[in-house]
């Protein structure tokens, strides 16, 4: 039972008593309400249902960055899907990438290869933190090309340079913190808070989980620059004064039941976070695999989301013609019919750095033309020639 005393705008004290039967929120609900549909917000965000019966959707464009938390069980990885649909059902790859890091490599995992993602899935903590730094950089060569054309903000630099150069919005979603923290403390908490920070007027945004809300991992600092969150069960009212800075999460009953809370509200409000199941997210990331799409910003930008030790092979200058990939790379331009290091990516699940260097073999054997700016090269030989290359 949790008190609201009072209920906002009425003088009156209210119990919330669980029911005998809860009533399942599926999230096509949420999808098809008009608060989603008609959602004047650039990221709208669906959170759940209230006890009034009404759909919370929120734009992550505002909040900037959202923290979430609650131990196993709670609804935490559920909410995670429903907030990623949600974004994916309102944009196209042109207008939002997505930077997953899941180190539990179970969470994340089913969304590989869509093509709204910036790199395949990050999922060694010991690379998250390369990474994080990679998006820290990205952040600031968006501050340098804003600034070219004197805008303020990532819209006003979209609409000076036209579709052909704008920028998408970019998504960093992290679950699970703890184990980055635990990893690379130092490097990830200043990379977190440089992006929570700045990285709004960039049109980048973070969404953090952890089943773990201790002040170690969820630090005084990471919690003042993203003041709103999204709380599930926990075990106590310390963790619960851990996320929301107040008591009240650990007397929720699990399966979605959440509090939210972001500057304005008076106090967290309750919602039931709609669920989402593995099938309808396996049918959804299927799908969106399936589209053919030129991806400009991965070749522009992707190698900005690499961590250093990310690059492999000799020193600059030199092809490595030895990556057991090298085949299956010159079958794929050859049956796509055209040359692109994003797309050696996302087929064969690789980082940009090892793409790039697959794709200046594939120059060198004279199967691909030489880059060609924004456009993809040009394929060289036939399906036939090929076998003249690999036998």
């Amino acid at each position: 039972m949790r008190i609201e005393a009072p209920i906002p705008g009425k003088n009156t004290v209210g119990l919330e008593v669980p029911n005998p039967k809860r009533e399942l929120v599926r999230l096509s609900e949420a999808v098809l309400s008009p608060a989603f549909q008609n959602a004047k917000a650039l990221l709208p965000l669906v959170l759940g249902k209230s006890i009034e019966g009404e759909i919370w959707v929120k734009d992550l464009a505002k909040m900037p960055h959202l923290l979430i938390a609650g131990s196993t069980g709670s609804g935490k990885s559920v909410a995670i899907n429903v907030l990623l649909h949600s974004l994916l059902f309102k944009h196209l790859p042109t207008t939002l990438r997505l930077l997953l890091i899941d180190p539990k490599m179970v969470e994340l995992t089913p969304y590989e290869g869509i093509p709204h993602l910036v790199r395949p899935v990050v999922t060694s903590p010991e690379e998250a933190a390369g990474v994080l730094q990679g998006a820290v950089a990205h952040m600031e060569r968006r501050y340098r090309l804003m600034s070219q054309v004197g805008a303020r903000n990532l819209e006003q630099y979209n609409a000076k340079v036209g579709p052909e150069e704008a920028l998408p919005y970019l998504v960093i979603v992290v679950d699970e913190l703890a184990d980055l923290m635990m990893t690379a403390p130092k490097e990830v908490e200043a990379a977190i808070l440089r992006l929570a920070q700045m990285a709004r007027a960039t049109g980048m945004h973070l969404i953090l989980a952890t089943q773990r809300p201790s002040v170690d991992i969820l630090t005084s600092l990471i919690k003042v620059n993203i003041p709103a969150r999204l709380a599930f069960a926990v075990s106590s009212g310390f963790d619960s004064r851990t996320i929301l800075d107040a008591q009240g999460a650990e007397r929720l009953i699990g399966q979605g039941d959440a509090l939210f809370h972001q500057p304005g509200l008076p106090k967290p409000v309750r919602l039931q976070v709609p669920y989402v199941s593995e099938e309808e997210v396996a049918r959804v990331a299927g799908f969106l695999r399936g589209q053919s799409y030129e991806d400009r910003f991965a070749e522009a930008y992707g190698a900005d989301f690499e961590p250093p030790k990310a690059v492999e092979g000799g020193g600059p200058g030199e092809v490595d013609f030895s990556d057991p990939l090298l085949k299956k790379a010159a079958e794929i331009v050859v049956e796509e019919g055209y040359g692109s290091v994003s797309r050696l990516q996302r087929r064969l699940s690789i980082g940009h750095a090892r793409a790039g260097k697959l794709m200046d073999a594939l120059e060198a054997m004279g199967i691909v033309g030489p880059p060609r700016g924004s456009k993809p090269r040009e394929v060289l030989v036939t399906k036939d020639q090929l076998k003249d290359f690999f036998g």
